[in-house]
This record gives structure tokens, C-alpha cells and sequence, in this order.
């Protein structure tokens, strides 16, 4: 898979090059090796192992309505099991993190109220975090979540 913007992860037997599978680690099942499963993957490792958050508080691909449709988000780590503490929006790495990519995390956020917000494409890394005035500003890749 193509060399992303992330630390070097050690994926063992969880990656099945032949029949294009990865094992992802939170939903305990094998998924199709796109690119944006990759940077997903890559984040999930980046979550567990960097930041050493429980399997357990992370959320991957789960559903919910905004304005009434139905919407998937990527991942949503939560401080306990109902407040979400960072919402991550993925794409693949060939896709541009855009003003677009900015309202449709936000559109999900008016939801889950979530203190940070990460989109990435793998390569590049935007992270934002609420402030008191409960707006959101960027911020440098965070130490400590």
C-alpha cells in the first residue's frame, strides 16, 4: 500500500495482500484493502497505539442522521460510551482535504459535539480543537488527547 504520513506500524498477519483484506482491530473483522481503508487503519493504529486509547471508547463506521439523512462517520473516540471526544473524517490519500471535507465533518459534528476534529487523507493531517467560545480552531498535531 502507498507510504503514508504516519509512523511505521507493525501489521503482522493483519494484512492479507492477496485477497486485498486488512483486519481492522475495533470491528474485529477483515475489510477491503481501499485506499481510504488504509488511512483509516493507519489512524485506528495511530489512536490505539500513540495515544494508547482503549479499544473500547472507538467507534468505526457507525451511522447517524443529520438534517434528517442518513451518514456514516469514519471514526469517533469517546471519553466514555455517550461523549465523543474526537470525530476523524477520512478520505484517500488522492483526495484533497477541502472546504468540503471541512462541512461535512462539521455537518456530522452538529451531532456528536466532539471537542476535536481530525480530517486526513493520510498525507495530510488537519486537526482542530473547540474552544471556549465553542468554535473551532486549528491546531498542531496534538501531543496528548
Amino acid at each position: 500500500m502507498e507510504k503514508l504520513n504516519f509512523p511505521e506500524f507493525q501489521w503482522g498477519n493483519r494484512i492479507d495482500e492477496q485477497k486485498k483484506l486488512i483486519f481492522d482491530r475495533v470491528r474485529k473483522k477483515n475489510y477491503p484493502l481501499t485506499p481510504e481503508e488504509w488511512v483509516r487503519q493507519n489512524c485506528l493504529e495511530l489512536l490505539l497505539n500513540h495515544y494508547k486509547i482503549n479499544e473500547g471508547k472507538i467507534a468505526v463506521e457507525r451511522g447517524l442522521k443529520v438534517s434528517g439523512i442518513s451518514k456514516r462517520f469514519d471514526i469517533v473516540v469517546f471519553t466514555d460510551k455517550i461523549h465523543p471526544k474526537i470525530l476523524v473524517e477520512c478520505k484517500a490519500p488522492k483526495v484533497e482535504i477541502t472546504r468540503n471535507v471541512v462541512i461535512q465533518a462539521s455537518q456530522y459534528n452538529t451531532k456528536l459535539d466532539s471537542e476535536f476534529i481530525w480530517l486526513t487523507n493520510g498525507v495530510t493531517h488537519v486537526w482542530m480543537q473547540k474552544n471556549d467560545d465553542k468554535e473551532y480552531g486549528l491546531i498542531d498535531f496534538p501531543r496528548q488527547i
